[in-house]
């Protein structure tokens, strides 16, 4: 097992943001966290990541018990994040901010640096723009290229689809795949849980600070109640899980200049 997360307890002060959470991520699977806002999703992420301190619990990856290693060196064993708000450098180049994915390590990373520009033509296209004057969509792509030049083993990825507009939630999801399916886990929070479990393997479903449900992700797509409770009944775009490169040639990682303006930040409460 690649990540074990083992009854976790995380205050903020005196208030219980997760009440002994547990849950697993094999190496090669598609992991998601689905849940309301105020359910513990993004603060499970940060716990992981070393963001957050346990208040009890333990977490282990890669075989090795991380509970108390600091972030950055949760970087360097194979954690790479992308946060929820995405936290691009604004006054930095989009290179320069990829290269910030690459600080805690040594070496050349055109090898990196040039699979993020495979993944995310638009990216290469601008790469001497700043990071601030890029539209939502572009800034998320951003975000997720810079965790991967940290070559983790395991991907976080925090609320991806957030303010997107439709087009581009696909497009996201459709590289998401992609990016597992070159041999990065993922474990991702997200509020579009239809997305989610299409994409995922398996699915951890959270309500105030603990897990009340789990399961391959196609059986939770078809219970009654995390339909009722999440998914809505709506028809969502669908995103095959076989999705491959050839379907990034065929839809590019983001819209025409006039729907990529659709995206502005429509931030979700």
């Amino acid at each position: 097992m690649l990540l074990e997360i083992n009854d976790i307890h995380v205050h903020y002060g005196k208030i219980a943001a997760l009440k002994g959470i547990s849950a697993e991520v094999d190496e090669g699977e598609i992991v998601t966290l689905i849940g309301a806002n105020g359910a513990g999703k993004t603060t499970t992420l940060k716990t992981i990541s070393g963001l957050r301190p346990l208040t009890s619990g333990s977490i282990r990856f890669a075989g090795q018990d991380i509970s108390k290693m600091p972030g950055h060196k949760r970087v360097l064993a194979g954690i790479g994040q992308s946060p929820e708000g995405r936290g691009v450098f604004p006054g930095m180049t989009v290179e320069e901010n990829l290269l910030m994915g690459a600080y805690a390590r040594r070496g050349d990373f055109s090898k990196e640096l040039a699979e993020v520009y495979e993944l995310f033509p638009r990216l290469a296209e601008r790469k001497s723009q700043a990071g601030g004057t890029m539209s939502g969509g572009e800034q998320q792509m951003l975000a997720i290229g810079r965790a991967l030049m940290a070559k983790p083993k395991v991907l976080l990825l925090d609320e991806p689809s957030m303010g997107l507009a439709p087009k581009l939630v696909q497009q996201i999801f459709s590289i998401i795949v992609e990016i597992n399916r070159r041999g990065t886990t993922v474990l991702l929070v997200e509020q579009n849980a239809s997305q989610a479990l299409q994409v995922a393997h398996r699915a951890y479903v959270l309500e105030t600070g603990r897990v009340v449900k789990s399961a391959p992700a196609s059986d939770l797509l078809d219970d009654p109640q995390v339909r009722a409770a999440y998914l809505g009944g709506g028809a969502e775009a669908q995103v095959g899980a076989g999705a491959s490169a050839d379907c990034l040639e065929d839809t590019p990682p983001v819209a025409a200049p006039e729907s990529v303006e659709e995206d502005g930040d429509a931030s979700s409460s």
